[in-house]
């Protein structure tokens, strides 16, 4: 592993236990995080003990992405600096909000954040916004319907053979 490579995981990893250090209390979402859209697409509304994993689709993500229509659950084990990784779960709601919950394998440690998420670059990069400010945001770059990858702090792709993809649970 070259020297640029340890020292991206390391910046990653630090900055996903810094952004789920601590959990927020605040519970509200503001309302003008929502992108606007038409009526809510009927499988964006899920019911968790009825849901079916549905057909993966790889194809672009649309332009202008509706979050409502775009809401889900995305899962997937991201790379870790000191750990054989984090097994990350983010719930993108349709109102708005988003929940994760990172799980550090081989630890004893999980951390959760809430907050809003927004859509960027014309629906190609999602922004989660914690409610903590003393967590930073994330980025994800839009691969497809059901397809997120992790990006830097400054919305660029992380240059690694490592695998920063979450995929749509439901």
């Amino acid at each position: 592993m070259t020297y640029r490579t340890a020292f991206t995981l390391g910046l990653c990893a630090a900055a996903l236990a810094l952004a789920a250090c601590k959990p927020s209390s605040d519970t509200a979402a503001p309302a003008d995080a929502m992108a606007p859209s038409e009526a809510v697409a009927p499988e964006a509304a899920h019911d968790t003990a009825t849901d079916v994993l549905k057909e993966v689709d790889n194809s672009p993500a649309p332009e202008g992405l509706d979050v409502r229509a775009f809401a889900g659950s995305f899962k997937g084990t991201l790379p870790c600096a000191d750990c054989p990784g984090i097994d990350s779960t983010i719930e993108l709601k349709a109102d708005g909000s988003y929940a994760t919950h990172d799980v550090y394998q081989e630890r004893d440690a999980s951390f959760d954040s809430t907050g809003t998420w927004t859509v960027e670059e014309a629906g190609k990069r999602i922004r989660l916004d914690p409610n903590s400010k003393d967590e930073v945001d994330r980025l994800y770059e839009v691969v497809s319907n059901d397809e997120l990858r992790m990006l830097d702090g400054d919305g660029k792709a992380i240059e690694s053979g490592l695998d920063y993809s979450l995929h749509r649970s439901r």
